[in-house]
């Protein structure tokens, strides 16, 4: 009897368990990789993450700076303009104080010239002015003197002048003779009919701070006339009222 071929198809169960362990170690191995990228992405984000948060905050705190900078130079560029603008204001203000206290001397040396309705007046120390000599210990000094117009008769006399201050802790006056010319010894001579002005050069001391002017004139056939002035209001050159100022009268 031949014997029979073994058969091309071999017919077994179906193992349903083996089927679902091979599924479990499939989707254990696909879920431990996902774990392992999970994990890998994580320490590389957390080794990434700290500098990418330093470069922000510096971009931050770069432009925060850079804000401030420029709000400093604004204020600076500020104050800048408003000091520019106080100076120029002052030396306006100045100006103008300058320019009133000389229109108010020419409207008292004219009305005092001109005399309106007033009575005849006599000879006034009208301005007193002292110039320093640069380099020197010397001042320039210009007198002012005036009468009015309704006095028409010439004057002549001399003005000599002292001036007080402190040499160390004591109080002392200088005399013309230790001020003046020698030329003018007399002091500085006058003739006038209506107003004069007078120049004449004094030299102080070195160790010697002034205080005030003392002024006399003298007229031909007139009693003596004597102003105190300040010397901070000579050196403005205002017009001056001084200590005793009256008119010597006709």
């Amino acid at each position: 009897m031949a014997s029979r071929p073994p058969p091309r198809f071999v017919v077994r169960k179906h193992d349903d368990a083996g089927l679902r362990r091979r599924q479990l170690w499939l989707g254990l191995i696909w879920l431990g990789t996902l774990l392992l990228t999970g994990l890998v992405v994580g320490l590389l984000s957390r080794h990434a993450n700290p500098a990418a948060i330093d470069h922000r905050q510096q971009r931050a705190m770069s432009a925060q700076i850079e804000d401030l900078k420029q709000q400093v130079a604004n204020v600076q560029r500020d104050a800048q303009v408003n000091e520019v603008a106080t100076r120029s204001l002052r030396v306006t203000l100045t100006q103008r104080e300058e320019e009133i206290s000389g229109l108010r001397a020419n409207l008292g040396f004219y009305a005092r010239l001109v005399g309106g309705d007033t009575q005849r007046q006599g000879l006034k120390l009208q301005e007193v002015k002292l110039e320093p000599i640069s380099g020197s210990h010397g001042w320039n000094l210009m007198l002012s003197l005036t009468q009015n117009a309704k006095r028409s008769d010439e004057i002549t006399g001399n003005v000599t002048v002292s001036v007080e201050g402190l040499r160390g802790d004591k109080v002392v006056q200088l005399d013309w003779a230790a001020l003046g010319d020698a030329t003018q010894k007399d002091g500085l001579p006058f003739r006038l009919m209506y107003f004069q002005q007078l120049h004449g050069t004094i030299v102080l001391p070195a160790n010697f701070r002034p205080m005030r002017l003392h002024i006399g004139i003298q007229s031909a056939g007139d009693a003596p006339i004597t102003r105190t002035v300040a010397w901070e209001d000579a050196l403005s050159g205002n017009i001056i009222t001084a200590q005793g100022d009256h008119d010597a009268q006709p």
